[in-house]
């Protein structure tokens, strides 16, 4: 090498030793003529434009991307950007549809908002048809008498399938129109999204000539009882994180049209057809959405809602990439119960005892006794009556959901917000059954705020911050403390000590205080410790 020579004049001395040969590259060393550098099938990578190009070829044969066409169609739906009026919805599937397209290989292209009009869902279908390899009809896929998709499909070409055992995604509809396939893609995003992954993602991947991926499985263990009908495979929503020595499941709500359920899932569950479902404590496999890494890395909080948890994630995820917190909502006694099947890092919880007036103490020396506790306090915030803006039905206090004129909405059994209820009801003597909506259940203070707003009931219990974000009047009633619940056991955690240093500090106190009815002048106060 030349670094190992010094020259001087004609004359080269060799400053080190070499073997013969040792310092030359051979030819066929890399690439030897007619040796096949990359086989059929193959994803062309950045390293493989190098080999190619030094192997002296410069075109090679590819397949062509998969054109696919995305109509939209119904009355309700408004372009982004539109602000819809009472009996709309925006058109957002077609650009999640175009994103998992473009993912999966293929060249999305998204058409105009169509009409409930069947003649022209027709006309744009055979249109697509001729321009696409492959044809999606969002919405219409149903039985309803605005449905038109099969209809278009059968009278274009022909339907091969019209629904199937699987939910959410039951509607859909496959079929042949000149040689192409063409989908009725269900309206309902999470249903829509189960169709794709079904029966779009396989075809793509076929004609690109490449093996599906398939997602990574993980053992888990389901957290709750959860019962599903005989008729059809479920695809469940999970959250999922290590607690101790195991991987722990919680289902996410299953509504069809509950997109933000798909944002937050880690994983899916499939509970199998002829399945009448699980059970608490089973073990599941997990097709996980997320990186192992991540999960691992993740603090589980199931319990109460409160509006500032997902402020304390969000902090958490800044303060700390990688890093993140899963809270389910399934009240405060079930956070407890999950505390005590070890099923959670921590648990929010807001009961009020009504024998001694305290705050979750009492509920923790009797559902969990023996599991030595760190509570802490996250804040303290305010709860009442959240009505429309000028309280037309003139609500004041617990007493007028006794008259027949007003309609209520009320938490599910178990949350702490329900339990504050009947102690005020207990109090003025004032039976429940007489409240008109008493066992119309929603499991988050903003679910119960959306319903009073959109005027299906007179009104609702919740925090403060939920009336704020809805722009409804509030009716303080209480002032309540929302701790936190931690077994010792868990305090040690990497990822929990990272909690609670975001839990204590003022970024956190600050995002809180603009939120109204908050108060975080005992946040991070220690409540108890151990076993008391």
């Amino acid at each position: 090498m030349a670094e190992d020579l010094t020259e001087d004049g004609d004359d080269v001395e060799i400053q080190a030793s070499v073997a013969p040969w040792q310092h030359v590259r051979p030819i066929g060393e890399d690439i030897v003529a007619t040796e096949m550098l990359l086989p059929a099938g193959h994803q062309i990578r950045p390293v493989d434009g190098g080999a190619l190009l030094a192997g002296g070829i410069t075109e090679i044969m590819v397949r062509k991307k998969t054109r696919v066409t995305i109509i939209p169609t119904g009355n309700e739906l408004v372009p982004p950007g539109t602000r819809p009026t009472a009996g709309q919805i925006i058109e957002y599937n077609s650009t999640v549809f175009a994103a998992q397209v473009s993912e999966w290989g293929a060249q999305a292209h998204t058409h105009d908002i169509v009409r409930d009009d069947f003649a022209a869902i027709k006309a744009a279908v055979a249109a697509a048809v001729e321009q696409s390899d492959i044809v999606l009809i969002n919405a219409g896929s149903s039985a309803g008498r605005r449905d038109y998709t099969a209809d278009v499909v059968a009278e274009l070409g022909e339907v091969l399938v019209h629904g199937v055992a699987v939910r959410p995604g039951k509607p859909v509809i496959l079929g042949i129109i000149n040689g192409k396939p063409v989908m009725g893609v269900p309206g309902y995003p999470v249903s829509a999204m189960v169709a794709l992954d079904l029966f779009l993602k396989p075809l793509l991947y076929h004609r690109q000539g490449l093996a599906e991926p398939m997602r990574p499985l993980l053992k888990a263990v389901f957290s709750r009882q959860l019962t599903s009908a005989l008729s059809a495979e479920e695809w469940v929503r999970v959250k999922v994180g290590r607690v101790g020595q195991r991987h722990v499941a919680t289902p996410l709500g299953r509504g069809a049209g509950v997109i933000t359920t798909l944002v937050r899932a880690d994983g899916i569950v499939r509970i199998p057809q002829q399945k009448e479902g699980l059970v608490a404590g089973e073990e599941v496999n997990v097709e996980l959405l997320r990186p192992l890494a991540s999960i691992e890395r993740t603090v589980v909080c199931i319990g109460s809602h409160d509006l500032t948890l997902d402020i304390l994630g969000d902090l958490l995820a800044q303060r700390y990439p990688g890093f993140s917190l899963s809270s389910a909502h399934v009240g405060s006694t079930g956070g407890m119960m999950a505390l005590r099947r070890g099923e959670a890092h921590l648990a929010g919880i807001h009961l009020l005892h009504e024998e001694t007036g305290e705050y979750n103490l009492p509920f923790l020396k009797q559902f969990i006794p023996n599991v030595e506790l760190l509570l802490l306090t996250l804040v303290e915030r305010d709860q009442g009556l959240m009505v429309l803006p000028g309280n037309p039905k003139n609500i004041h206090d617990v007493d007028d959901l006794m008259r027949a004129d007003v309609s209520f909405i009320n938490r599910q059994r178990g949350a702490g917000t329900r339990l504050l209820l009947d102690a005020r009801l207990q109090a003025k003597g004032l039976s429940p059954d007489k409240i008109n909506g008493y066992r119309r259940e929603e499991f988050t203070h903003l679910a119960v705020a959306a319903a009073v707003a959109a005027g299906s009931a007179d009104t609702g219990l919740g925090v403060q911050a939920a009336a704020q974000s809805l722009e409804l009047d509030f009716i303080p009633l209480a002032k309540e403390r929302y701790d936190l619940a931690i077994p010792r056991a868990f305090l040690h955690e990497d990822k929990v000590e990272k909690l609670l240093e975001v839990i204590r500090s003022a970024a956190y106190k600050e995002a809180v205080s603009v939120l109204d009815g908050y108060h975080t002048e005992k946040t991070g106060q220690i409540v108890m410790q151990g076993v008391e």
